[in-house]
């Protein structure tokens, strides 16, 4: 299967799971996650019409930026966790962040920005020992102590699904996201509008769809079978 007829199987998947909700197309912001393909592929999807691009990497993500610098249209996510000590090297080059879970990094992105962060909390609702994230119970808390930081602002939560989760699990972990998100954006705090939902992957994101997720992170489904670049630089 090429590229784009995988981009058209996502865009129908999306396009099924807003309609059953009711909600419009242009409410879910896909983002292409291209850690594991060339910048040549990067460029392929976002001719394709997709224009969020995502690394979990600093590395990789300053290499596709420099690789892709003729597409100016391109919004840059950080997905992955990031170390205090390469805030420098890449806060100001990504258009969201959505990893934040601890003050230390809130207050090494402050030091390093030069203008407002759109940050993404990071919320381990599965409470998984292998993910990042704030516990459910200390969002709340935890996002009122970013009011002093004039370069951040929390624009939403973000959360992971387990890969081996259920159906019914996958809704669960997203209706729980929806709810803390809704009880942090009725506050109406001006450093925390908080009306984005990061959730969602290849496996579960008509799932997370439904239950509002604005932002989807896709990496295996528009990438799958094997496509590879020929010498014209278009995929084979």
């Amino acid at each position: 299967m090429a590229l784009k007829e995988n981009v058209a199987q996502i865009q129908q998947t999306i396009s099924q799971a807003c309609q059953s909700v009711g909600r419009s197309l242009e409410s879910v912001n896909v983002i292409a996650v291209t850690k594991t393909v060339s910048s040549d592929m990067a460029r392929q999807v976002v001719k394709c019409g997709i224009h969020h691009l995502a690394e979990n990497r600093v590395d990789k993500l300053l290499e596709k930026q420099k690789s892709l610098n003729d597409c100016p249209a391109i919004t840059w996510h950080l997905i992955g966790n990031l170390q205090r000590k390469k805030v420098k090297t890449i806060i100001n080059r990504i258009d969201y962040f959505h990893a934040l879970d601890t003050i230390h990094l809130a207050e090494e992105i402050q030091k390093r920005a030069t203008h407002k962060i759109n940050c993404f909390v990071e919320v381990n609702v599965s409470e998984e020992e292998s993910k990042h994230g704030i516990r459910v119970e200390d969002v709340v808390e935890f996002i009122t102590q970013m009011e002093p930081f004039d370069q951040i602002e929390i624009v939403g939560l973000m959360t992971m699904a387990p890969l081996d989760a259920s159906s019914d699990e996958v809704v669960t972990i997203f209706e729980t996201l929806k709810q803390i998100k809704e009880e942090v954006a009725a506050k109406k705090w001006p450093f925390a509008p908080c009306n984005e939902l990061s959730m969602g992957m290849s496996q579960d994101y008509p799932i997370a769809i439904q239950q509002g997720a604005t932002f989807v992170r896709i990496g295996t489904a528009f990438f799958k079978n094997n496509l590879t670049i020929n010498d014209e630089g278009e995929p084979a």
